[in-house]
């Protein structure tokens, strides 16, 4: 039987930071591995592998392909394929994986970590000291805990989900707005499930874990950040699309609210934002699965879907044309 085609659409440093040794010797006893040329794939419509491995920076793929393409699987070693893979691909018949999950984990912890910086001032505090203030890094009062306070969860999404789990640990009360969430399931998440907007008043802490779909895109409005309590703060680790971003600097402009944000319209962010100069916020360059475990997760992720594409087995992590239009 003729070995499978195998080709890894990645840069060099990204093939290594997803793949130990012992993971690339598992892609070689399944497919016959391959490289694409510095220049990526030069003709995708053509391509002339089973399997291909894509991540951040592969090309996107044409709506159709050839007759006769050999392309069967797309493993995405990231997130959301919808940048990457038409939703024609999908229909005829391309199965698709990503690797999503692989990162929630990290992000969550992230969000976690924003989440206790905020409610204790950490990041004001750590500007005071690092400029010789220890007067003024006293001066911002009691901080806040997650134990006992109620926190708001935009999308039981997998970093959703992760970031629960951390904050239910640590003894809050998660209340999750999530149209797709069943009751049932939220009960076993131990967790109320709420309607956005009394999530948003009710909340102290909201966190946004949501994807960006057509439901979603631009949901958080200016009348919604209006609903946030004083003194609330927010942490956006998903999609910046999903929030009005002026919306949210005219909020933090009033001094009203706190946030820590990962994610923005523009990346990297411009100069003259205005999120540059507010004291009231805290800002990471999009790094939220920027960590060893994660991209080692991503490539364990990769490759054991692609032992159960080659041996027959059901993919866990397969976008199909159910799923499609709402996974991240």
């Amino acid at each position: 039987m003729t070995r499978p085609r195998l080709l890894l659409d990645l840069s060099p440093e990204l093939e290594h930071d997803l793949f130990d040794v012992q993971t690339l010797m598992r892609l070689d006893r399944v497919a016959d591995v391959q490289r694409a040329s510095s220049a990526r794939v030069p003709d995708l419509k053509r391509l002339d592998a089973d399997i291909l491995v894509t991540g951040w920076g592969s090309a996107a793929l044409p709506a159709t392909l050839e007759q006769g393409a050999r392309l069967k699987l797309i493993a995405h070693s990231a997130g959301t394929v919808r940048w990457l893979v038409p939703k024609t691909l999908v229909a005829d018949g391309v199965r698709v994986t990503q690797a999503a999950a692989g990162m929630a984990t990290s992000v969550a912890e992230l969000a976690l970590f924003f989440t206790q910086s905020l409610l204790r001032r950490l990041y004001a505090v750590d500007r005071r000291m690092v400029h010789g203030d220890w007067s003024g890094a006293l001066g911002f009062g009691l901080g806040r805990t997650i134990a006992g306070t109620r926190i708001g969860v935009i999308g039981a999404s997998r970093v959703g989900r992760s970031y629960i789990e951390l904050v239910t640990a640590l003894g809050a009360e998660v209340v999750v707005s999530d149209p797709y969430l069943h009751p049932a399931e939220a009960r076993d998440m131990g967790v109320d499930l709420v309607e956005l907007d009394a999530l948003l008043a009710s909340c102290p802490v909201v966190a946004l874990h949501a994807p960006v779909t057509h439901e979603t895109r631009g949901m958080l409005t200016a009348g919604r950040f209006a609903l946030l309590q004083d003194g609330a703060v927010f942490v956006n680790t998903a999609r910046s699309a999903i929030i009005d971003s002026a919306a949210l600097v005219a909020e933090l402009r009033s001094g009203r609210i706190s946030a820590a944000l990962d994610v923005f319209d523009v990346e990297p962010l411009p100069a003259g934002d205005p999120l540059w100069s507010l004291p009231n916020v805290m800002l990471t360059p999009h790094i939220g699965a920027v960590t060893t475990h994660s991209r080692r997760t991503q490539g364990a992720i990769v490759v054991e879907e692609i032992e159960r594409f080659a041996s027959g087995v059901g993919l866990r992590f397969e976008v199909n044309e159910a799923n499609y239009d709402r996974l991240a």
